[in-house]
């Protein structure tokens, strides 16, 4: 659980630096259908998934880092 809210927090702070992605996605969605608007649509799309994978990339970075802080605390406490 502990993982998932480390992964919540990066995903939001990435969400608020990476905004433009979701803004394109729900311009597209809300304006009428219209072929200039196509390219909202999937710069919408590429960039929140490049926000949702370095989010993941940041939290299997930070988990493997507090793994390590901790098998070190555990080697200097023995």
């Amino acid at each position: 659980m502990d993982t998932f809210r480390v992964y919540l927090k990066i995903q939001a702070m990435c969400l608020v630096f990476g905004i433009v992605g979701p803004i394109f996605l729900g311009v597209y969605f809300a304006a009428q259908p219209d072929l200039t608007l196509r390219w909202m649509y999937y710069w919408g799309l590429v960039i929140t998934a490049i926000d949702v994978l370095v989010a993941l990339g940041l939290t299997d970075q930070t988990m493997r880092a507090r793994e390590v802080a901790r098998e070190q605390q555990e080697a200097r406490s023995s």
